[in-house]
């Protein structure tokens, strides 16, 4: 096509060759074989040069419109940067993974890369996966629900591998009087205030029953809140304020004038379990924040 167009616009079988940089015969070929798997004449040829024949201009006239879209295809994808690498993790509100991502970013390296970090509960962390194609998901529960989580995991055709198995810590501020305690009790929680996560999830479960097992009825003033940030600000602002979480980095802890304690008393054990679908190839951006991950867990659960 290419060639019919330049030979229609120089009128000469030789003009055009000078201009494709062709062999004139080999034009002349090019143009005949064209014309025989068209099944029409596209040129009239003469003495004076090579004139369209009326099959021939409508012929051209498509042509032009297919050289013109097939150039824009090809500087739409040849001109523009590569495929960016992606990454995708959908995650518990925990310090230690964020963290581990902190690292992870200080190493993704200099080609385009898109990066998505989103801190959740369970169950969008695995419509995350499942509905919205996030490549990971780190999904926190009470151990008492594993056998109802790996069924799930199966079912829903995802792998899955323990991160961490853990007991929560209580965090509080540096003036809290639970500070000065070496020892602290579930009684010595009942005139302070419990920062909690607002959105403990367990599908199928109602919330209530979710919350009754998650949250020790011993305390009776209680602030839930969605965001990490503000979970921070309040503990580090309210002396009266605790929190149950899982261990903190030090530096964390320090940059808000938190101090980090255990209570005997909490015997409820919680894993973190990594999951992704199980066609899914890990990548290298993958490996390079499940290894963070596993850094920052041999740092703080130790």
């Amino acid at each position: 096509m290419k060639y019919a167009v330049e030979v229609a616009k120089a009128g000469s079988l030789n003009k055009a060759s000078d201009e494709l940089l062709i062999a004139p015969p080999n034009l002349s070929r090019s143009i005949k074989e064209l014309e025989a798997d068209l099944g029409i004449m596209v040129f009239d040829r003469s003495s004076k040069g090579m004139t369209l024949t009326k099959r021939g201009e409508e012929f051209i006239h498509y042509a032009k419109k297919i050289l013109e879209q097939i150039e824009e295809v090809e500087h739409t994808f040849k001109t523009t940067e590569p495929d960016k690498k992606q990454f995708s993790v959908s995650v518990p509100r925990a310090s230690y993974i964020a963290e581990a991502f902190v690292e992870f970013s200080k190493n993704i390296g200099n080609k385009p890369v898109e990066i998505y970090y989103k801190e959740t509960n369970p169950y969008r962390a695995i419509k995350n996966i499942l509905e919205v194609d996030y490549r990971l998901g780190i999904v926190r529960y009470s151990s008492c629900y594993d056998k109802y989580y790996t069924e799930m995991f199966d079912e829903k055709a995802l792998a899955y591998e323990l991160i961490v198995q853990f007991h929560y810590v209580l965090i509080m501020n540096k003036e809290s009087p639970l500070a000065k305690k070496k020892v602290i009790h579930f009684d010595d929680l009942r005139t302070l205030i419990e920062v909690a996560h607002a959105d403990p999830f367990v599908p199928s479960l109602p919330l209530s029953v979710v919350k009754k097992e998650e949250l020790p009825d011993n305390v009776e003033r209680r602030i839930f809140v969605f965001e990490r940030g503000t979970q921070f600000d309040l503990l580090s602002e309210n002396p009266d304020t605790f929190m149950w979480v899982s261990p903190i980095p030090e530096k964390i802890l320090d940059c808000h004038g938190l101090v980090q304690r255990e209570c005997p008393d909490n015997t409820k054990s919680y894993k973190d379990v990594l999951i992704y679908r199980k066609n899914y190839e890990l990548t290298n951006l993958d490996k390079k924040f499940i290894t963070e991950v596993h850094k920052s867990i041999r740092n703080n659960f130790c």
